[in-house]
């Protein structure tokens, strides 16, 4: 079905999509917010009217029109691949794949410019009439968020949660900060602000009453569709049994996900001989060294905890598919995708007792007190010891009256 325009923008003759973070991280895995973005990709390519992509690359902006958007989208999902290196990509630092992508974007530009040239770009080449759509949480700068607003744009940022601000010892120093600066300029910026769940609509609120007006929000839960995803098996680490149940974490090793608790429980299961698998699905990711020590331990001692980095999509329903749960036993979320898709694919899901998901998952989903260690160790010793009735003791029982 092709999506609905823009809520609240009858008027709007075209979208500028914002999609500096997909160029940041061509070439990695995508997160939830890159997913985000890659689907307002599709969904603005499948408009009937003219849409344009705005990207900030190291050396200053470019313009893409429809035709540059979607050999953009092609590459993203790997049926292009990145065109060659051109000669501007030896300039300044950045990995390969990005300087690739950079490239093929420059070619594919229908202008560029230095960054004080911006706003003549966009003036040159926009009609009126314009909604810029950032939902990446990138390249919201003053500059931009400016230009913008001086070709008459109605400006459009989705926050996909607070949490830098509500959360600030789960990030790195530097983190709050920038990120507080970041959402006050969105609030005075944006004529809507798209927010994925009623919890991060209520903390947006709040913290920008504190400072000024706020702008109009839009709670719209985000997707998820799981049909074009097929499992693909593959072979699992040293020392896993597909006879032993398993259970996995997935996302990013990063203090809010909340992975010591759960090697805190792992070393009480061993100590007891519970028969569980912990298999932990996400890329390393920051002030996280003690988890790391105790990941790199818990291989080397042989312990029944598994760390698996750069799966596919399909990699990840495999394991998800063989799983008897998917745990989020997370501090704070802004939404919890890999929760939505665990129960899309039928694998129960044991999570922290947050409102989110209580909003987002409803009665789908077992909810235990954050960080309380005792309630997740009995939840995973029930979980090991389940064994599912068998039709031999069914007969066993049936066969002695008959």
């Amino acid at each position: 079905m092709t999506p609905q325009p823009l809520a609240d923008s009858p008027t709007a003759s075209a979208y500028l999509l914002d999609v500096t973070r997909s160029l940041r991280r061509a070439g990695r895995l995508p997160t939830g917010v890159d997913r985000v973005e890659r689907a307002y990709l599709r969904a603005l390519l499948d408009q009937d009217r003219l849409v344009f992509g705005l990207v900030r690359t190291r050396l200053g902006y470019l313009l893409l029109d429809r035709a540059g958007l979607q050999r953009f989208q092609d590459r993203l999902e790997g049926q292009l691949p990145w065109g060659r290196l051109g000669a501007l990509a030896l300039i300044g630092r950045g990995d390969s794949e990005r300087r690739r992508a950079e490239s093929s974007l420059r070619r594919d530009a229908i202008a560029r410019g230095v960054p004080r040239r911006l706003p003549a770009m966009l003036a040159r080449h926009l009609p009126q009439g314009v909604s810029y759509v950032n939902v990446g949480h990138s390249n919201l700068t003053d500059r931009v968020l400016q230009a913008v607003e001086a070709q008459g744009a109605r400006v459009v940022v989705m926050l996909h949660d607070l949490i830098p601000l509500t959360h600030p010892e789960t990030q790195r120093p530097e983190t709050a900060e920038r990120f507080a600066n970041k959402v006050e300029r969105v609030r005075k910026h944006s004529d809507l602000i798209l927010c994925n769940s009623i919890a991060t609509e209520a903390e947006v609120v709040t913290h920008m009453a504190k400072v000024g007006a706020v702008p109009p929000c839009l709670v719209a839960p985000l997707g998820v569709e799981m049909q074009d995803v097929v499992p693909e098996p593959f072979e699992m680490p040293d020392g896993f049994d597909p006879a032993i149940p398993h259970v996995i974490i997935l996302g990013t090793i990063e203090p809010r996900k909340n992975h010591v608790m759960l090697l805190d429980i792992w070393d009480q299961l061993i100590a007891e001989g519970v028969p569980l698998q912990l298999v932990i699905c996400g890329q390393r990711g920051w002030i996280s060294a003690a988890v790391m020590d105790r990941l790199d331990q818990a291989r080397d001692r042989g312990f029944p905890v598994f760390e698996l980095s750069g799966l596919i999509d399909g990699e990840i329903a495999h394991v998800m598919e063989g799983a008897a749960a998917l745990l989020f036993p997370s501090l704070a979320e802004g939404y919890g995708l890999p929760a939505i898709e665990a129960r899309a694919r039928g694998c129960p899901v044991i999570c922290s007792d947050l409102p989110v998901f209580r909003e987002v998952l409803g009665n789908n989903a077992v909810y235990l007190p954050v960080n309380d260690q005792y309630s997740w160790t009995i939840k995973m010793t029930e979980l090991a010891r389940f064994v599912p009735p068998s039709w031999q003791e069914h007969f066993n029982v049936v066969l002695r009256r008959l």
